[in-house]
């Protein structure tokens, strides 16, 4: 039965609350603990496909007559452009269109280098790329703000800074022992996915649009093109099958799609946009920089007093105010907290979602906090963590839908306990030490989201959803669940997603919000065709349905009796039993989040300022766990791109002109394999009994979150040294050893528990 309910949705730690229209979803949860198919480690079902070079990305595509653009991008970071003539440019060979300022969202008065001023379609990419050459722009620099400190003073902001107090701080602070203050700072870092922006449009009829595209929200493209083009939103189609990443980079549309859509308007033809890596570097989105001015008390028995922290996000000329201040917040049960956040809007490329944006860089800076407090007062890091341990909700007093943090904690105790033999490791040339780390995100996703499964006569099922797999593997756990409450193995289970045209809505895969968000539709709607066959078995077998259940493939009947399933769907013949389901609503009054900790084991070259990572054990608690084989992956994955956030990547910028001076991998560095450290996983898998009916929260970013702190945290109880800027080059880690010296602190463990 359709129920019309209103429920809160989150997603990247945005709620918003909504009316939504979902059938009745009675199902229980299964217990806990791997079943049949669910929580049993599983291969990619299209891990072959990938492998062999047979999965469709969006840049294999090719349409007959499909032309190719070419983009002309601001050099300067503030500019206007006095004069464009275009007239050579559309003469040049293959040349089939050009497009300039007065074609949104192309502009004249570019905002950051790399913002699209003009484009050019023609037969090749090479001739599109030689008639950018024939453009004649006259331009007027102008100076940029590149200061987040100055854009602040002059109001210059993205959004309304962003408040909130809780209790006296005043009060907290004096009530005190041990007070720490710092300065913490995060760089910028660019996304990097392996595959680049890109879509591919084409025009049918005039009056609806294809966009072939790598996007990790099919459904968030759709509306925002047919917006554009002011079209109904069923005349706009839009398809992702494959995907090469996008960490929160491809949520929307984005200028190259409406230049794709705008040219093939004009032209008739298929065209296509595509960024190159240098374009990827400067216009495809970036984890902003961050300074962060925070303050900490505690008294002498560890329990935090006060937490006071100031957040400038360097937004750059456009995106929005990510919650840097959220850990401060969220993480630990502290009475008395204040924390104020700004986003800075400057002359740099606009910033886009990054794997839990802004969790990254406060919990750097909180749990770095931590560590100066802990050592402060003599205790055990970890203990000081337990101490501060939070009940409920402390910014709205909700409970909590599901809580293990202590069972993280507990699980990481023989990881922390390996420090005392860590340290003894050292030599004169490498220190070594151990450094933890705390975790809190969000993940519970919500409605809408629906699905389709269809069972033929020869008992094989297919999955339609149009939702879309960004490489984390999320078609094959849809597999798992469909598999397991049909009771089939998942070899006969197909996934079909990622085309608007063909599968209900599905929500953006962001935010971790993909299993917990569809994967309870999937087993509702699987669970609704399971319901027919068993209607229909009792027929045919003269049983009671109640006694009837789908095991291995069988009917199998309480009181012995066992058929093939193709003896019941045989019958159908050409006909099909088509079940359907979405995912319900979220448990009302609850807080639904994520938790874990993370252990380093770091070596620091003191003479050189080299820092290695050489182990880390991540613990994370995210409910039930659908394939540990793909959750493994995720932690690793989270964990090696936390490295390079931690150890080296920056965007560099001229701090004169804003000129982006890192548009290439070889000056960008990302980390190789030879970078890559042992890494232990450790997922708790309870499965949230009030969320949904599979009680598994999201598990895409929660392993970025920690991993920085961590590292930089093991760094002070191998040197004693502070790193409080990020990324650690030699430079800082020199910077920080001198400073140590200086102090009288250099080498300075963590005491025991």
């Amino acid at each position: 039965m359709a129920r019309l309910i209103k429920t809160e949705k989150e997603i990247e730690g945005r709620y918003t609350e909504q009316w939504v229209v979902v059938d009745e979803d009675a199902l229980e949860q299964w217990p806990a603990g791997p079943r049949d198919t669910v929580g049993r480690p599983t291969p990619r079902q299209d891990g072959s496909r990938r492998a062999r070079g047979e999965a469709r990305y969006t840049a294999d595509v090719k349409l007959p007559g499909m032309l190719h653009t070419a983009v002309l991008r601001s050099p300067f970071a503030r500019a206007r452009v006095r004069e464009l003539d275009m007239r050579i440019a559309k003469r040049a060979p293959g040349v089939r269109a050009v497009i300039g300022p007065d074609t949104a969202p192309l502009t004249d008065e570019p905002a950051y280098q790399g913002a699209p001023v003009a484009a050019v379609a023609a037969d090749t990419y090479g001739q599109a790329r030689a008639a950018l050459a024939l453009l004649e722009v006259e331009w007027e620099q102008l100076e940029p703000l590149l200061d987040p400190d100055e854009a602040v003073r002059r109001n210059q902001l993205v959004d309304e800074p962003s408040s909130y107090e809780r209790g006296d701080l005043e009060r907290g602070f004096a009530e005190a022992d041990v007070v720490v203050e710092a300065e913490f700072r995060t760089q910028t870092v660019v996304h990097n996915s392996m595959e680049t922006h890109q879509a591919v449009c084409h025009w049918d009829g005039g009056d609806h649009l294809t966009v072939y595209i790598s996007t990790q929200f099919v459904w968030g493209v759709r509306e925002d093109v047919a917006e554009h083009f002011g079209l109904p939103q069923d005349n706009v189609r839009v398809v992702c099958e494959f995907m090469g990443g996008g960490f929160g980079s491809k949520n929307g549309a984005d200028a190259h799609t409406y230049i794709a859509a705008e040219l093939a308007r004009m032209t008739g033809r298929p065209v296509r946009c595509m960024l190159t890596r240098r374009e990827e570097n400067l216009d495809a989105g970036n984890r902003n920089a961050t300074i962060q001015r925070l303050r900490a008390g505690v008294r002498s028995d560890g329990t935090l007093t006060a937490l006071d922290g100031e957040f400038v996000n360097s937004n750059g000329f456009g995106g929005w105010l990510t919650s840097t201040g959220g850990p401060m917040r969220m993480l630990y049960a502290c009475e008395n907290v204040r924390t104020v956040e700004y986003g800075a809007k400057l002359n740099t490329p606009p910033m886009k979602a990054f794997r839990a944006p802004g969790f990254v860089e406060g919990t750097f800076g909180l749990e770095r906090l931590m560590d100066e407090l802990a050592a402060k007062l003599d205790l055990d890091p970890l203990e000081l963590r337990r101490r501060n341990y939070a009940q409920h909700d402390a910014m709205d007093e909700r409970p909590f839908s599901s809580k293990n943090l202590l069972e993280c904690y507990r699980r990481a105790e023989p990881h922390w306990a390996r420090r005392d033999a860590v340290r003894a490791s050292s030599d004169e040339t490498w220190k070594r030490g151990v450094g933890l780390a705390s975790q809190v995100w969000y993940g519970g996703g919500g409605p809408p989201s629906y699905a389709w499964v269809r069972v033929g006569a020869d008992a094989r099922v297919a999955v339609v959803t149009a939702m879309q797999d960004i490489g984390t593997g999320s078609a094959t756990a849809m597999a798992q669940i469909a598999a397991e409450e049909l009771g089939l193995p998942i070899d006969r289970v197909e996934v079909s997603l990622g085309d608007t045209a063909r599968g209900p809505y599905a929500t953006v895969s962001a935010g971790s919000a993909t299993i917990p968000s569809m994967g309870p539709a999937v087993r509702s709607a699987a669970a609704d065709a399971a319901r027919q066959i068993l209607e229909i078995a009792a027929q045919r077998y003269d049983r009671e349905q109640r006694l009837l259940s789908l095991k291995d493939g069988r009917i199998v009947c309480s009181d012995g009796g066992s058929w093939p399933l193709e003896e019941v769907t045989g019958m159908l013949e050409s006909g099909q039993i088509l079940g359907k389901g979405s995912r319900g609503p979220n448990p009302t009054g609850m807080r639904i989040l994520t938790f874990g900790v993370q252990v380093a084991e770091v070596a620091v070259d003191v003479q050189t300022g080299e820092v290695r990572v050489d182990r880390i054990a991540a613990v994370h608690d995210v409910g039930r766990v659908i394939n540990p084989l793909g959750a493994s992956s995720q932690v690793e994955g989270g964990i090696i791109q936390g490295l390079g956030h931690t150890l080296s990547e920056e965007r560099l910028l001229d701090p004169a002109t804003g000129t982006i001076l890192t548009q290439t991998l070889d000056a960008y560095k990302l980390p190789t394999f030879a970078d890559v450290p042992v890494i232990v996983t450790d997922l708790v898998d309870e499965p949230d009994t009030h969320l949904t009916n599979l009680g598994s929260k999201g598990l895409g970013e929660p392993p970025i979150i920690p991993t920085a702190a961590a590292i930089a945290n093991a760094i002070r109880d191998a040197t004693g040294a502070d790193v409080r800027s990020l990324p650690i080059s030699r430079e800082e880690m020199l910077r920080a050893l001198r400073e140590a010296r200086e102090r009288g602190t250099e080498r300075v463990g963590a005491p025991a528990a």
